[in-house]
């Protein structure tokens, strides 16, 4: 059994090119766990991801401010204590709304993410 405090584990910017703007994560079980991916993502106000799918199924718990959750078809605004979760192949995007920050914890398994804007 392994115990990790989030405060322990500490956040670096996103690099990415999946994201647009100011991201922080912190991957909570990338030396832990090879089946399960934990991670904390945190969106400055108007940072978000581009468009893009997964091959696994993610979920996403938010835990702080507002964002914005969508595909190519609806927009949802999120808020503390919702949880979304995106199938396989839906393309997608998430980020913080122009004002407000907004982080969540990210759940998925080991597989590819494509952008697809």
């Amino acid at each position: 059994m392994r115990v990790i405090r989030i405060d322990d584990v500490p956040a670096q910017p996103a690099n990415r090119p999946i994201f647009i703007g100011q991201v922080e994560t912190q991957p909570l079980l990338d030396e832990v766990s090879e089946h399960v991916r934990l991670t904390v993502v945190r969106f400055s106000p108007g940072a978000r991801t581009r468009m893009h799918t997964h091959t696994f199924e993610q979920v996403l718990l938010i835990t702080e401010g507002k964002g914005v959750l969508a595909t190519e078809t609806e927009e949802h605004i999120v808020t503390p204590g919702m949880v979304v979760v995106i199938p396989p192949g839906e393309p997608h995007r998430h980020g913080a709304t122009a004002d407000t920050p907004m982080a969540h914890i990210s759940i998925t398994t080991p597989g590819e993410t494509t952008i697809v804007e």
